[in-house]
């Protein structure tokens, strides 16, 4: 090879290989070395003092450092034939060779190899080397691998690289200014009333009924004045609360007058194919809790399966009432069931009453052959009657009104002594045992529904009797689960939405005349009913730093809007097998829109429509401050 290479003529460099800026001129030969090759070490060029050092005109390279000195004498090297070089394929080469094009040509080295090739043929120089299979020069030195990088990589691949790497830079700054503005994922603390009018809070207009820790709520947050609740009934509310659809697509939306459940012996309850928003977080590793009200059913086929029960439901922890609290369930407060069983039983009671009058009379008279049988029949059939309606007084208080902790009965029948600093003390200790991990907790007070009940520390201190203190003990509990986040520092990382099932029970008065309903401010009618009284609802929400605080939003919005709110904020899709009527909120609350999704709203009660609700598309909010 050495010998080819030497018979070849010197061609003139091609325009690729000329040194830029610099006029082609023919490749020079370098002299054959004139000494003879040095000791082992010197050849090796790693530690021998024949190693020259990169200069900065080579390759581009800058430079690292003055060559060493020269050796002082050519003692040190012998006059004995060629070693082989310790680099494998490695041969002394005197004449320089031709370079290897990309395209499978060959060509002289350029001016500046030239050069170099010639100081390293000098005493002392580092020799080069052949590698097998190409007939590049290389250097036998430590540096030779930074050779062949700089030259097999073209400044067109520097570019492509950098081109690539700039890129990549740009998307990791892109995903970190994301994930800086991104919303994190918040706790969740849902507060649901039952029975509490609009025109109850304080932050609503109420001047004499104290509610300071709502109103706290209130100025902190957003209010919002056209929250509706998706029925003026519990049970179909609370369902679409849970589901964030229609009580009519849940099969929640009863045929009957009565739509709700009241005896806990009821088969019916929300569906197993429902999906609650407990079910979504508690997928996302949330830990999920209700207390106080379920009201949406418990068992199925007998008493012990619990196919409704909160915990089948996707909550972690359930403890409080699986029904309803009524007036049947506090001694002495009355009973709902007063029409009834003036319809089923006195009604009944009384003629037969009058028919066993009759029957005597005409008996006594002569005028009617009666036997003895028939009155005895008659009396059997009235005390029936009369017993059954009082084993219907007496056992529905121990068998409808009582206390769940998860799936075991804890007090039946309830009672109503310190019961909401009970539940709320449960609440607390929930929070605090849940701070490190997030939770859900929707804490479902028992008031405002009949029967009206409250602490000693409350009881006869407001200016509105028995309901202006529910509503101030209420008002307490709401206070001290803001105060558990306070003390806890996760106020800042906490959405907390207060609101209620529907509106305030107008009508509702005891057989003293004492009104045990709340007020709905300007609107007209009350629970039960699709006037705007029955399904106008208080409506808060608070996350500090992530909603404005203090803002006033009168878009239409409903209780099924928290449903899809709550899982986007964890994180979790939306179920897509079925209709979700329910909107996220957080546009609206954050500013970036002005305007409700919904343009529609059906307002039903039991399964009947009653009303729709129409905003126009061209229609805008009003915020105030």
């Amino acid at each position: 090879m050495e010998a080819r290479l030497r018979t070849q003529r010197p061609r003139p460099p091609t325009p690729t290989s000329r040194p830029r800026g610099g006029p082609r001129a023919p490749r020079p030969h370098a002299p054959p070395p004139t000494h003879s090759v040095p000791t082992r070490g010197a050849a090796a060029g790693s530690k021998g003092p024949g190693r020259r050092r990169r200069l900065s005109h080579e390759r581009g390279r800058p430079d690292v450092g003055p060559a060493p000195p020269p050796p002082a004498s050519l003692g040190a090297l012998h006059t004995a034939p060629p070693r082989p070089s310790p680099l494998r394929g490695c041969t002394p080469h005197p004449s320089p060779p031709r370079t290897a094009l990309a395209g499978g040509g060959r060509r002289l080295p350029t001016q500046k190899e030239a050069v170099q090739i010639k100081k390293q043929a000098e005493p002392g120089a580092p020799r080069f080397c052949l590698l097998r299979g190409t007939h590049r020069p290389r250097s036998c030195s430590r540096w030779s691998w930074e050779h062949k990088i700089w030259r097999t990589v073209s400044r067109d691949r520097l570019k492509f690289l950098s081109l690539k790497m700039g890129t990549l830079l740009l998307w990791l700054l892109f995903i970190c200014e994301a994930r800086s503005h991104a919303v994190p994922t918040p706790n969740f603390v849902l507060l649901m009333a039952d029975d509490l009018g609009i025109g109850d809070p304080g932050c609503y207009g109420n001047k004499t009924l104290r509610t300071p820790n709502i109103d706290r709520l209130a100025r902190g947050g957003v209010k919002l004045t056209q929250h509706l609740a998706a029925s003026p009934l519990c049970t179909p509310s609370r369902a679409a609360f849970m589901t964030g659809r229609y009580p009519i697509r849940s099969g929640m939306a009863s045929r009957s007058q009565v739509g709700v459940f009241i005896f806990s012996a009821s088969s019916g309850g929300l569906p197993h194919s429902e999906i609650t928003f407990a079910k979504l977080l508690k997928n996302q590793g949330y830990s999920t809790a209700l207390i106080g009200k379920w009201h949406l059913g418990t068992s199925c086929r007998s008493s012990t399966d619990l196919c409704h029960h909160p915990l089948s439901h996707g909550f972690d922890y359930f403890h409080g009432l699986p029904m309803t609290n009524l007036r049947d369930c506090k001694p002495g407060a009355g009973s709902v069931f007063t029409r009834a069983l003036r319809l089923l039983v006195f009604t009944p009671l009384q003629v037969i009453a009058i028919t066993l009058l009759t029957l005597a009379m005409l008996r006594c008279l002569g005028l009617v052959q009666v036997p003895r049988c028939v009155f005895f029949c008659l009396s059997f059939l009235a005390a029936l009657v009369l017993g059954t309606l009082l084993c219907f007084l007496h056992y529905f208080r121990p068998l409808n009104c009582f206390l769940m902790r998860n799936r075991d009965i804890t007090q039946q029948p309830m009672s109503y002594d310190n019961l909401t600093q009970r539940l709320t003390a449960d609440a607390a200790q929930f929070i605090q045992r849940n701070a490190k991990t997030p939770f859900l907790l929707v804490l479902a007070f028992l008031h405002m529904h009949t029967a009206l009940f409250s602490s000693k520390d409350f009881a006869g201190k407001s200016k509105h009797g028995a309901y202006g203190d529910a509503a101030e003990e209420m008002d307490w509990s709401v206070g001290q689960i803001l105060d558990v986040l306070d003390e806890l520092k996760l106020a800042n990382n906490t959405l907390v939405y207060f609101s209620s099932d529907q509106g305030a029970h107008v009508e509702e008065v005891t057989v003293k005349g004492e009104g045990h309903g709340g007020s709905n401010g300007i609107y007209k009618g009350g629970k039960a009913n699709n006037w705007e009284g029955g399904i106008r609802v208080p409506g808060i929400l608070r996350w500090p730093g992530v909603i404005q605080a203090g803002l006033e939003i009168d878009e239409p919005t409903s209780n099924m809007d928290i449903f899809p709110t709550v899982a986007k904020l964890a994180g979790s899709p939306l179920p897509e097998d079925r209709i979700i009527d329910g909107r996220d909120l957080m546009p609206l609350l954050q500013g970036r829109s002005h305007r409700s999704d919904h343009e529609f709203l059906f307002h039903y009660c039991n399964f009947y429509l009653n009303a729709v609700r129409w905003h126009p598309q061209n229609r805008t909010s009003l915020e105030r401050q």
